[in-house]
């Protein structure tokens, strides 16, 4: 049974630790609170960028541009979003996992998947396995914003538009709410907007032309989607890491409890144990002197 020096020890690290979590907890609300602001600020321009997209590929053949036109699929190219530090649960979990059953399951329906990543931890994960990982990006949170995703954006389409892949899918976590994130992987590259509605079709005059209007939207279109699953997964690690500092900072609160209740209990121990000594030796001497 360890003594009460070791006792009060392990007290005082798991309040140590304790107070570690419950900062990392606040500073991840905070962060999170603003990846929520920017997610509700980008969705609407999202949304109307696409309803032009439908809009305008409903009145042009596929092969109006290179990024509409659909291949024969022999290269596919993941585009796969994680964290760069742990401490946020199952998180970068859940997105490796998905990525590597996806692999296994479809490596012999094509010529080769390569991976490009964004995060240490996903990084680290499939190049220990030997994943043909063809580009990374670490540490683009500190300075995150619009021109990053549209570099990385402009990389991935050049890429597509060279040749070195034939469809290209977004694997990232889905933010719902600070308590739910859902692992989820999407279609990229090519462009395929849904057929429009039946109905009334408007002929327009368009100005610039449309092959002008095609290059200038559809790359945008692809930057702002990596935008959009950038923050998307941004805002979900900051709140899976909130849940997950939520928990240690009560698991710690119960051993601390639990510690306490242990170590009261060995100091009445060895309260009994002096006072059982003291009687004794007193006893003795009581004996010693009759005698």
């Amino acid at each position: 049974m360890p003594g009460l020096r070791d006792i009060r020890r392990r007290i005082k690290s798991i309040q140590s630790t304790q107070k570690i979590t419950r900062a990392m907890k606040m500073v991840s609300a905070a962060k999170l609170r603003r990846a929520q602001d920017a997610i509700m600020a980008a969705r609407p321009y999202s949304d109307k960028l696409w309803d032009v997209i439908i809009s305008l590929a409903s009145r042009v053949e596929r092969d109006a541009h290179y990024l509409l036109k659909p291949r024969e699929v022999k290269r596919v190219a993941l585009f796969v979003i994680t964290a760069d530090r742990g401490l946020c649960g199952s998180y970068n979990h859940n997105i490796n996992r998905l990525v590597e059953r996806y692999i296994k399951r479809e490596r012999d329906n094509y010529e080769d998947i390569v991976i490009t990543v964004v995060g240490k931890k996903g990084r680290d994960y499939f190049l220990k396995r030997n994943f043909n990982v063809r580009k990374w990006y670490i540490n683009i949170q500190k300075d995150f914003g619009y021109e990053k995703a549209k570099e990385i954006a402009a990389e991935l389409i050049e890429g597509y538009r060279d040749g070195a892949f034939d469809e290209l899918h977004l694997i990232y976590n889905e933010f719902r709410s600070a308590i739910s994130q859902r692992p989820v992987m999407e279609k990229l590259l090519p462009i395929h907007p849904p057929e429009p509605e039946e109905g009334l079709k408007i002929e327009y005059i368009y100005e610039p032309s449309v092959s002008d209007l095609l290059e200038s939207l559809l790359p945008r279109h692809v930057s702002f989607q990596v935008y959009r699953a950038l923050l998307e997964a941004i805002a979900s690690e900051h709140g899976a890491r909130m849940t997950a500092m939520d928990a240690a900072s009560s698991n710690a609160e119960e051993m601390i409890k639990k510690l306490t209740l242990q170590f009261n209990k060995a100091r009445q121990a060895s309260i009994t144990k002096e006072l059982m000594e003291i009687v004794g030796g007193a006893e003795a001497l009581r004996k010693k002197g009759i005698r």
